[in-house]
């Protein structure tokens, strides 16, 4: 019996020791430093997508150079 009235004392000791964590998640501060975050990713994405289609110009570019030099001769 004390086993398990040691188990269950340990049960709710965690819960109440791990109940303000589950809280922030609802807090407003913890909701705006998510939406910051969010938005600094999104734009972290958005640049390498830019870096990318430029790389993917140019080559494409240099290609068609090539290509129309090839014909040229």
């Amino acid at each position: 019996m004390s086993n398990s009235m040691g188990i269950a004392s340990v049960f709710v000791l965690s819960s109440l020791l791990l109940s303000p964590l589950a809280m922030a998640e609802e807090s407003p501060a913890f909701v705006a430093r998510n939406a910051e975050l969010a938005a600094v990713h999104q734009e972290a994405r958005e640049a390498v997508a830019h870096k990318a289609d430029a790389g993917k110009d140019a080559e494409q570019t240099a290609s068609k150079g090539s290509l129309d030099a090839n014909a040229e001769s």
